[in-house]
């Protein structure tokens, strides 16, 4: 059975750092996309998570430079191949959306803990402008998010399986 040699590659274990961290971020990803969108959907829920989502959030804007370092180093390796471009390109995408969720997340949890309950009573209206556009920003970033999430996940299925 051939195998590729890894040397130069970021491992763990002799294995590749690429596909075993990769996972933290197709997880933790969709999963804080949707704790965001629940925290705009359901008060209570938005209540219990509390610092959670946006912590989780800064988790995966953590992991996806690794990741993507990781990939790289693995391409590197492999060499450019169309598939393994591909994958790259849409990895690349995934960055910034990371900023966005972060910010989106650290956004939604400062305004309901601190900014809100300053607002709402002498500028009711104001309260519900900015909550309807911390909604849409959540709702906006959580679809991207996934859906990027989705892409980048099946060109790297199709460039190893493919």
């Amino acid at each position: 059975m051939n195998s590729l040699p890894l040397a130069g590659a970021l491992e763990i274990g002799g294995l590749p750092l690429h596909p075993l961290i990769v996972h933290l971020v197709v997880v933790r990803a969709p999963l804080t996309a949707l704790a965001l969108v629940l925290g705009t959907l359901w008060p209570t829920a938005r209540r219990r998570l509390g610092i959670v989502t946006p912590f989780a959030a800064l988790v995966v804007l953590i992991l996806v430079p690794i990741t993507v370092a990781a990939g790289e180093s693995l391409k590197a390796v492999v060499g450019p191949l169309p598939a393994v471009e591909r994958h790259e390109s849409w990895g690349r995408m995934l960055l910034p959306w990371a900023i966005v969720l972060f910010a989106v997340a650290a956004a939604q949890w400062g305004w309901y803990r601190f900014g809100r309950p300053r607002v709402v009573e002498e500028r009711p209206s104001l309260a519900r402008v900015v909550g309807l556009a911390i909604g849409v920003l959540a709702v906006g970033v959580s679809v991207a998010v996934t859906v990027i999430v989705v892409l980048i996940g099946d060109s790297g299925a199709r460039a190893v399986w493919g």
